[in-house]
């Protein structure tokens, strides 16, 4: 066929990433090259280039690094979104902020495949049923994929079919629509996937897997909920030239409510079905509230009630398994992968997590007598600090979703108790911080915890040491030995019923909804969340109290990053910001040892600024694609 002329062949990879290997969805005869008229005339054919159309897909997991890209592997140094927002630091590159996570050449051959495969289903010999589900299918992943490009640079190109090649490369060119035509095609796309898609899979193991009618919602309940922010809070940082006077960038304040509506009707349409929850809703204390966070994150196959789409993983040594594990196991557990505690959990989220003792606020970590949190000048000799007789006792009453995600002083992993420590307090009162050792009273007392740093995990300035005090926990597998690359085949939930009631938590808050019950719902999914950690009073329905809930629960999930992009607080937030570290040490000054802890910003971290033209993306190939280029790039 015609079509096919510039579409030979179709690499057909990486199926189980999609399904696992017991799926039907993957029972096909197994093909490294397969010709493309083949593959989209046969229903199984369909189905293995649908697998590749999900597999490339703008899922922002595992493999995904803001530099280099979806489904990357290998010498990638678990460089993560998490890392660029107020979440972490990287322990190797601290002053990595290139603010890049371009998406546009490989967006556009994605959605070119997607139009591709909506030109063959009408033809093929299934059922009508079938044909639709697939169609819905098609209008999901067609939905994603501009999700994808919309908020990195605003208004793009919509294309909706396949283009056949031609010498004349004018009749291809498409010009932007602008930021507004580019969301509502999103919504649009999204309603055709809802009226298409199946509100169930027959096959059990695709029914995470695959998109149904609740993929759908959630898409659009968190893409409607991106477009409602960056049209409330546009002015927060208003750019100008051509684009945004011919509105490929920026959408008007007025257009804001219609898109928290849409994510409102969206996320309540997944509530009100009653066929989705929260995993272990109901702990009967908070060690329980726990081990259910953890066992949430490490196989999210167990929460069906909440996991509502996920990408799999398995086979590991290969690249349908990742390396989350291998790069972020403290340096104490050393198991033959070289590149250790990578994610470095900041102070500023620390401080996020509640006390059970003063429910409903913020718990800022207080290192002195006097309570102060605004010093970060490090250790002075003068200064009341608080003291110790183990450093995890300053954690007591954290939140559960504390223990659940964070590697925390003398917490237990593997086994071992996680030895940080920054550095000792001699008898006389001075700082012992570079590497060496102290004798007091007959016994010895190293800078980092330990003479030998493999049985220390922070602070000596190496690569496998964290910066901040802190490592990631969540999403680890404590049982998975890591001796060499690609061991991890730990799943991930793209959508969760959690996040739904947070986005919906916020649309009613912030459209200034009225109604009663929607506020009554919003409240309760906002308390249900803090129930699930096993926290026993309710907070009020604030803007303040479901963003920081929104920043806990969501941690790490990079969800972090666009909160900040699409309530346009990344530039204040980053503006000259240098992150905080929390440091324990021991001090030897009184009648016996004890610890005490320093707040301090990152040793070897920068200030950062985040430059407001950073909200959209350099688009490339402008000089040729006659595109109007985003502002200041």
């Amino acid at each position: 066929m015609k079509k096919m002329l510039n579409f030979k062949y179709v690499i057909v990879g990486f199926l189980l990433v999609l399904c696992g290997a017991c799926s039907d969805f993957l029972d096909l005869e197994p093909k490294n090259k397969i010709p493309g008229e083949s593959v989209l005339s046969d229903p199984n054919g369909i189905k293995s280039f649908l697998a590749d159309l999900y597999y490339g897909s703008p899922i922002e997991d595992f493999v995904y690094m803001p530099a280099a890209g979806f489904n990357a592997r290998g010498n990638t140094g678990s460089l993560t979104l998490a890392q660029y927002a107020l979440e972490a630091i990287h322990s190797e590159w601290p002053n990595w902020n290139q603010f890049a996570n371009d998406w546009w050449n490989k967006g556009y051959f994605l959605n070119r495949n997607i139009n591709l495969l909506m030109t063959y289903i009408p033809n093929l010999d299934i059922s009508v049923e079938e044909k639709d589900a697939l169609m819905g299918e098609a209008h999901f992943l067609r939905a994603y994929t501009y999700f994808g490009l919309a908020k990195r640079y605003g208004g793009v190109s919509i294309i909706t079919k396949y283009q056949e090649f031609e010498p004349n490369t004018d009749n291809l060119k498409v010009p932007r629509s602008t930021e507004k035509e580019t969301w509502d095609f999103v919504m649009e796309e999204c309603d055709r996937a809802i009226r298409l898609l199946p509100e169930t899979r027959n096959n059990p193991s695709e029914e995470k897997r695959r998109a149904t009618k609740w993929t759908a919602y959630a898409l659009k309940s968190r893409a409607a909920l991106h477009a409602a922010s960056v049209a409330k809070y546009w002015d927060k940082a208003p750019l100008e030239g051509e684009a945004v006077d011919k509105n490929f960038v920026g959408l008007d304040k007025s257009d804001a409510s219609r898109y928290y509506q849409a994510c409102i009707d969206a996320s309540k349409a997944i509530i009100a079905s009653n066929r989705f929850g929260l995993y272990k809703a109901h702990p009967g204390s908070a060690q329980e509230a726990i081990a259910n966070y953890r066992a949430l994150f490490t196989d999210p196959n167990v929460a069906g009630e909440e996991a509502i789409f996920i990408k799999g993983y398995g086979a590991p040594g290969t690249r349908i398994a990742h390396d989350y594990d291998a790069w972020n196991n403290p340096n104490q557990n050393a198991e033959g992968f070289p590149h250790r505690g990578r994610t470095n959990p900041i102070l500023e989220l620390i401080d996020l997590y509640e006390d059970y003792t003063n429910p409903g606020h913020a718990a800022p970590i207080i290192t002195t007598e006097d309570g102060k949190v605004s010093d970060n000048e490090g250790y002075r000799p003068y200064v009341a600090y608080r003291h110790f007789d183990s450093p995890e006792e300053i954690f007591k009453h954290k939140d559960a979703r504390f223990f659940a995600c964070i590697t925390y002083p003398n917490s237990v992993w593997k086994g071992k108790k996680i030895v940080i420590q920054g550095g000792v307090i001699k008898p006389n009162g001075d700082l012992m911080s570079s590497p060496g050792a102290c004798e007091h009273n007959g016994k010895t007392y190293y800078t980092f915890g330990a003479q030998f740093s493999k049985d220390y995990s922070g602070f000596d300035g190496t690569p496998n040491c964290t910066r901040t005090g802190f490592l990631m926990r969540k999403f680890l597998n404590e049982n998975l030995t890591v001796t060499k690359e690609l061991q991890s085949t730990t799943d991930f939930m793209d959508f969760r019923y959690a996040e739904i009631l947070l986005n919906f938590a916020e649309a009613v808050v912030e459209k200034g909804e009225t109604d009663g019950n929607l506020l009554d719902m919003a409240k309760k999914g906002l308390n249900d969340l803090r129930k699930r950690a096993a926290h026993t009073t309710e907070v009020d329905l604030t803007l303040d109290n479901v963003l920081r809930e929104r920043r806990i629960e969501l941690a790490f999930e990079n969800k972090g990053y666009w909160d900040l992009i699409r309530r346009r607080d990344f530039h204040s937030e980053f503006d000259n910001r240098r992150k905080m570290a929390l440091v324990p040490m021991i001090d030897l000054r009184g009648e016996k040892p004890q610890y005490i802890f320093v707040r301090k910003f990152v040793p070897g971290a920068n200030s950062c600024t985040f430059q407001t033209h950073h909200y959209y993306r350099h688009i490339p190939g402008t000089s040729t694609n006659g595109l109007t280029q985003n502002p200041k790039h």
